[in-house]
């Protein structure tokens, strides 16, 4: 089992009576359905469907984590919450109060999401865990944990990329964090005609090579980087 400590990760809580179906009204995917046991990988958009984040919603005991870029956690708490108005929500920066681990080559046997002692355990992938308030010492460093989220193509929205992106330049819908089916959230309207009417110039791909080379090149945005293995959005 390979564990590493990650530092570029933020933590909102967003909890109170009404903290799920807020949630479910302003992000990309459905929280309104979203079992205890389980996680989402979801996106908050502007009105014009640009990402402003990417995010993994974790259900919790008093309402939902979300997990973040941390350099974006203090704007995004902020500006969501111009949104509570008089819903019983509260929206709270948790950075500092939680370890983050990432795990893998792991065999793990629970749900996706299990809790024990204060400590919350989240399945992202084969063999790969997110863990939250852990004491384990780590042994691999964060750059390998990002090596495995590049070959998992997942997106990660910081303050460099933010406002860039429809959620499928960045593969987002593919990933399952979009649903298509749910009620109006902000962007609703442009995410949808991008799927339906074929509108996507741009798509989010693996390539390899210097970050600071592509960006200069013109080649494309890069939304992830880590040994020279990149996550890219560019021109299809």
């Amino acid at each position: 089992m390979e564990c590493a400590r990650l530092n570029r990760y933020g933590l909102l809580a967003v909890t109170g009576g009404d903290a799920r179906d807020f949630l479910h009204a302003q992000l990309t995917n459905d929280v309104a359905h979203l079992r205890p046991d389980r996680s989402a990988f979801a996106g908050w958009c502007t009105a014009k469907g640009r990402l402003l984040a990417t995010m993994l919603v974790i259900p919790t005991p008093e309402g939902f984590l979300l997990q973040l870029a941390r350099d974006i956690a203090p704007s995004v708490a902020k500006r969501l919450s111009m949104f509570i108005l008089r819903s019983k929500v509260k929206i709270a920066d948790e950075s500092d109060a939680w370890t983050q681990d990432g795990i893998w080559e792991a065999d793990f046997q629970q749900p996706d999401v299990a809790w024990k002692d204060g400590i919350v355990t989240v399945r992202v992938g084969e063999r790969r865990y997110l863990q939250l308030g852990s004491k384990e010492l780590p042994n691999a460093t964060e750059e390998d944990w990002i090596l495995h989220e590049i070959r998992a193509g997942r997106p990660f929205i910081s303050s460099a990329t933010q406002d860039k992106f429809v959620p499928q330049m960045v593969n987002l819908e593919k990933l399952g964090g979009v649903d298509f089916q749910k009620g109006c959230y902000p962007g609703q309207e442009i995410v949808a005609r991008a799927q339906y009417r074929g509108q996507v110039k741009r798509r989010m791909v693996q390539m390899q090579g210097a970050a600071e080379f592509l960006s200069r090149s013109g080649g494309g945005t890069v939304v992830d980087a880590a040994r020279g293995e990149l996550l890219v959005v560019a021109p299809v």
